[in-house]
């Protein structure tokens, strides 16, 4: 990832008249054009970087502004070229300003060569006016597990992210939205000189595309949304729905592990495989299993859930755990260690800080804590193994009210969605639910896939053929496409050198 480029300041960019209604400045704000220049000696020189003056508030486009760092890297055959390709790695918080960079070897020619290539951090992140609300590293545990007797210093902490973001941050993160990061994209549209912009968008990067498609249909040119985020499930449903999808995820792992039974030892049917993984959460609850020089409780074990949409590599991660209990030694591979043990707190708090505007800002969240813990109580006992992380209150129940309404999905929208079927962090229901949402979709499935994100993440994946005859020819097919992937994708990731998508913690 860049880390540090030097941007060249774009000059004051033009805006609407004072008097503009209050929902359309941004259809009227044009930003100047940037003054681009190389990102970085170290890189190609063909990765340019610029920054351009967008306002924070649009419905005050005159008013204060905030920079917005983009990138890219230009189409190498101008005879070919289509027109801009706008590349987002989800969040929300993710950084993209090095996405062309890394996609820019990746794409077979004949896409490439259509686009310049166009990347971006998203306003409040990264090089763009990053925000802080200055969070200590324990206080950026967002997922919590529910224990009766901790909840009320759960809701102490939630009260206190909430009011530390406000003194911090209060005057910008109300505008950190999703739909202003939308406007912002239509900015650089503009600063690009182009009548249309295509889009690949990733995870959180979905539902960032949708939204543009419905406040901007006429601009909206080949979009394709990878992983989708479910706009009906806006913010809160989509925490909530890695517990629900955990357990059909879960119940896949017992059945594929039982059938395995002399290679893992963990039970020979599924239910004995769930007894055996339920019996170390128990152990570890009374007594923390030391792994590669870390004590895993049971409320870390269940923290992994994302494992076990892995199963071949959830199966050997568990005998491993089972191992260490009984006193044996205990193997992992890198993957299976990224997967199951927990990962080092940021230092920093940009990406919580962007994460946590977005999610509280763009939506309304209950307001009680009571409901919170009603909710929490039932949702354990209905998902077991993730539904009290999930449903448990987070610092969006103190928030500040959002500035305006989510984004209806009521505009036609001819885009390409793009799904694995065992997916983490946007599962299969909820990229169901983008797809129902855009009318006028089509859907590419990967029956089989495993992972979060898919084309070009996955380079073994069968949806690149369909993906990319719609990027070069702009022709969506006929009806909705099932393939087949083999599973695996996370061995196949680890050495992949596609887009790095961000932590799993976001979508």
């Amino acid at each position: 990832m860049v880390t540090a480029l030097p941007l060249l300041t774009a000059p004051q960019a033009s805006a609407a008249p004072a008097n503009a209604p209050a929902d359309a400045p941004a259809a009227e704000f044009v930003a100047r054009p940037p003054a681009w220049q190389r990102c970085d000696p170290d890189q190609p020189a063909a990765y340019e970087c610029a920054t351009i003056k967008v306002p924070l508030d649009y419905r005050r486009p005159s008013g204060r502004t905030i920079d917005l760092a983009i990138s890219r890297m230009r189409s190498e055959n101008p005879a070919k070229r289509h027109g801009v390709l706008l590349l987002n790695p989800g969040g929300p918080g993710g950084p993209g300003l090095d996405l062309p960079l890394q996609l820019n070897e990746q794409m077979p020619k004949g896409v490439r060569e259509q686009y310049d290539l166009i990347g971006f951090d998203p306003r409040g992140v990264g090089a763009s006016s990053p925000v802080s609300c200055q969070l200590a590293p324990e206080e950026q545990e967002i997922m919590r597990p529910y224990r009766p007797e901790s909840f009320p210093s759960d809701v102490a902490w939630a009260r206190t992210v909430a009011d530390k973001c406000r003194e911090k941050a209060g005057a910008v993160l109300p505008f950190i939205t999703t739909r202003n990061t939308a406007r912002d994209m239509d900015a650089i549209r503009s600063a690009l000189g182009e009548r249309k912009i295509s889009y690949l968008g990733y995870s959180y990067g979905t539902y960032l595309g949708a939204v543009y498609t419905q406040m901007f249909p006429a601009r909206t040119d080949r979009f394709v949304l990878d992983s989708g985020v479910d706009p009906q499930r806006i913010w809160r449903g989509m925490l909530q729905v890695w517990a629900s999808e955990a357990e059909p995820a879960f119940a896949r792992w017992t059945r594929w592990t039982a059938q395995r039974s002399a290679e893992y030892g963990l039970g020979d049917t599924p239910e004995a495989v769930s007894r055996t993984f339920w019996a170390l959460v128990a152990r570890a609850d009374k007594d923390p299993i030391p792994l590669d020089g870390m004590k895993l409780t049971g409320d870390d074990i269940r923290a992994r859930r994302a494992l076990f949409f892995y199963p071949a590599q959830a199966a050997p991660a568990v005998k491993a755990l089972k191992d260490a209990a009984d006193g044996e030694p205990a193997a992992l591979s890198p993957a299976q260690r990224k997967l199951l043990l927990p990962t080092a707190e940021p230092a920093a708090d940009n990406g919580t800080a962007a994460f946590l505007a977005v999610v509280c800002g763009d939506t309304e969240w209950p307001r009680y804590p009571e409901q919170y813990e009603r909710e929490t109580v039932r949702d354990k006992a209905r998902y077991p193994l993730y539904g009290d992380f999930t449903s448990g209150i987070k610092p969006c129940a103190f928030w500040s009210r959002p500035i305006e309404a989510p984004t209806p999905m009521r505009t036609g929208a001819p885009v390409m969605t793009v799904q694995n079927e065992w997916d983490s962090q946007t599962p299969l229901v909820s990229g169901q639910g983008l797809h129902r949402a855009l009318a006028g979709s089509r859907m590419v499935l990967a029956e089989g896939g495993e992972g979060h994100g898919v084309y070009l993440v996955d380079p073994a994946s069968c949806v690149a053929a369909p993906v990319e005859a719609y990027l070069t020819t702009g022709r969506l097919p006929a009806l909705d496409v099932t393939c087949h992937s083999a599973p695996g994708a996370a061995e196949r990731r680890a050495a992949s050198p596609g887009p790095s998508l961000p932590s799993p913690f976001l979508f």
